[in-house]
């Protein structure tokens, strides 16, 4: 069992790629608190995809691909917060509209170019095992900003995602916060995008938060244990990948997919099999009333 464990450790792109998992799976946790709690699972997707264009522009200037990624995540989250800004255009249509705009602009783009086939493919499906150094000191960087944004506003986005009407008491600028948060959803986006690709970042921000939801009753609660289900289900998968030799970024979705569907089940007081349970008891208990002679 020792073995089993410490072997992988003693390849150095499966130290910096469990490192690279651990800090992605915990970071797309936290946040994707949010995304279950406000419904935001379609934005995640959205905002995933429509990072291509800044990839293929990128490699087009034999840039760093993270960086061009980074800077169309933020233009598109901006875009939206811009559109939907004076409830004109309602937020879910101009995610749309985006989404749509970016992808094509994205594909017209790589359809240009000869071997994006070869060199592109880790974008769509992650390439955890070739997390560099400077990709490992990146990740940490922008995504211990993202944590701390998280922290720092943490009660101004706890009011306007559940009491508006407090938060226009409070005067809070709403609209302000809303796009903080697609700023920061998007940095995440592109932080995990080396790990499980665009294809699949959308499970991982929203599949650890929804089993937390599932078992906790309160937001800090759902935070940390959506952080250690994002980080354990990293490290299982990447493991399985190792011993499985299969994709990295699948693994690892598929592990918090178990775990969620394993709450789902059995979580108290939300779980199917508890609800069936407390149904059945609560309908023996009636018949035992309803059977007892006054």
């Amino acid at each position: 069992m020792t073995s089993w464990i410490t072997t992988p450790l003693s390849y150095g792109f499966m130290q910096r790629g469990l490192l690279a998992a651990v800090m992605v799976g915990v970071l797309c946790a936290v946040i994707g608190c949010y995304v279950v709690l406000r419904s935001m699972a379609f934005l995640g997707d959205a905002l995933a995809h429509s990072i291509l264009p800044g990839v293929a522009v990128a490699y087009l200037l034999e840039g760093n691909l993270l960086i061009g990624a980074l800077g169309a995540a933020l233009i598109v989250a901006l875009g939206i917060g811009l559109f939907s800004r004076h409830g004109v255009v309602k937020e879910d249509t101009a995610i749309g509209i985006i989404f749509a705009a970016a992808l094509s602009l994205g594909i017209v783009l790589i359809s240009t170019m000869h071997t994006y086939a070869v060199d592109l493919t880790h974008i769509l499906f992650g390439n955890v095992l070739g997390v560099s150094s400077y990709d490992l000191r990146l990740t940490a960087l922008l995504g211990g900003g993202v944590l701390a944004g998280l922290l720092i506003l943490y009660r101004p986005f706890l009011v306007v995602s559940f009491d508006p009407v407090l938060a226009s008491t409070l005067r809070l600028p709403e609209q302000l916060l809303r796009t903080l948060l697609l700023v920061l959803l998007a940095v995440t986006i592109v932080v995990s995008m080396q790990t499980v690709g665009v294809g699949l970042v959308a499970a991982m921000l929203v599949t650890p938060g929804a089993t937390a939801y599932l078992l906790a009753r309160r937001l800090p609660g759902m935070m940390g244990l959506a952080a250690l289900i994002g980080a354990l289900s990293s490290l299982c998968g990447l493991y399985l990948s190792f011993y499985l030799n299969v994709a990295s970024g699948a693994a690892i979705v598929l592990v918090a997919t178990a775990a969620f569907i394993v709450a789902y089940l059995f979580a108290p007081r939300r779980g199917l099999l508890w609800d069936r349970w407390r149904s059945q008891r609560s309908r023996t208990q009636t018949s035992g009333s309803a059977g007892v002679p006054d």
